[in-house]
């Protein structure tokens, strides 16, 4: 069960991640969560893990990774496309 609230919640912080960025995540709810899974890896390794924290994610550092990860895949399919 909590596998799942993980993946719920990293699908909700990549969509957040994505109102902050102009581009479009590719991939609808799967990219939204594979954006969320990454960027909270990323947030984790930048800033560390300060702030709320829900279903094992710091959550503002995640929705800041998440923003970078939604940027750069934007960049790359606007690249490539």
């Amino acid at each position: 069960m909590s596998f799942i609230i993980s993946l719920i919640v990293a699908i909700i912080i990549g969509w957040v991640g994505s109102l902050f960025v102009k581009g479009d995540m590719p991939g609808g709810i799967i990219g939204a969560m594979i954006a969320g899974l990454i960027g909270a890896w990323i947030g984790h390794g930048l800033l560390g893990t300060w702030g709320p924290h829900l279903a094992g994610f710091a959550i503002i550092p995640a929705i800041i990774g998440s923003a970078i990860v939604v940027f750069l895949v934007s960049l790359l399919a606007r690249k490539r496309g």
